[in-house]
């Protein structure tokens, strides 16, 4: 059976007095792509900010790796779970510099400069990212997919073993989108690195998750988990999002497509 890497046990948390999620459980299986589902206010970067304690819990445990979350050294974490955020902001460094910035967990005291070995990351992964041609360029120089591509470098050469992206998608066009997922996928099928990711389309949740866990925001709980196939059913759709909706297959992937159920309006 394959080992989980991260565990959630019965997590309540939210913003001041006002719970967004409430008793979630769930486990994210080593090696899997797992991607966090559900409406607007449901709780998907509310749950994904609890794992690295930028929410606290109000209640339940977070286990990574065996171990509750909150006891991990600050640094050894960041060497462990690498977070991609909804949008990057431009910035006044090349790109190559940013990327760099993925390596201060491993500064010993006094260092100030980038050793051979960080050096040699980033190439690797600028090269898998394709931003090796943008690395002399500034941040605020490059396109927003471009700056996401140079964000998902900046995470991998802290060389974690879980990955976390916030709508990695998001705002991009649908060439961006096809590029970061797809990348997202092969470094998931030739690195084994294991994913945990907030999606809002629903279409591209399916088409490269292994599970999913579809939140509920009437109640702050999870309405469902499973793969694809058994999450995105009519009757969850339409239930969670209040929408009606019909199910068809990708005829490539077969993997569960949405469409809305409307008449034509226009």
């Amino acid at each position: 059976m394959t080992k989980a890497i991260l565990e959630i046990d019965k997590l309540s948390c939210g913003y001041g007095t006002k719970t967004i999620i409430r008793d979630v459980s769930l486990k994210v299986v080593d090696g899997e792509i797992l991607s966090i589902i559900g409406p607007n206010g449901s709780g998907k970067t509310t749950l994904l900010k609890s794992i690295t304690n930028i929410v606290k819990s109000e209640k339940g445990k977070i286990l990574f790796q065996g171990r509750m979350i909150q006891s991990i050294p600050r640094n050894e974490l960041a060497r462990k779970v690498a977070v991609v955020g909804q949008a990057v902001e431009p910035a006044m460094m090349t790109v190559q510099e940013y990327i760099l910035l993925g390596r201060l967990p491993y500064f010993r005291k006094y260092q100030f400069m980038e050793t051979r070995k960080d050096i040699l990351l980033a190439q690797r992964y600028m090269t898998l990212t394709d931003t090796d041609k943008l690395k002399d360029q500034l941040m605020s120089e490059v396109s927003s997919g471009e700056r996401q591509l140079a964000s998902i470098a900046r995470a991998l050469v802290q060389e974690p073993a879980l990955l976390l992206l916030d709508e990695p998608t998001s705002h991009l066009d649908i060439t961006h989108q096809a590029q970061i997922l797809g990348l997202i996928h092969r470094l998931n099928q030739e690195l084994g690195l294991t994913v945990l990711m907030v999606v809002h389309d629903l279409n591209l949740a399916s088409e490269y998750s292994h599970r999913l866990v579809l939140l509920n925001k009437k109640d702050g709980h999870i309405y469902r988990t499973g793969t694809p196939e058994e999450v995105l059913t009519e009757n969850a759709v339409r239930d969670i999002y209040d929408t009606p909706v019909i199910i068809g297959k990708n005829p490539l992937s077969g993997k569960p497509c949405i469409f809305l159920a409307t008449q034509n309006i226009i």
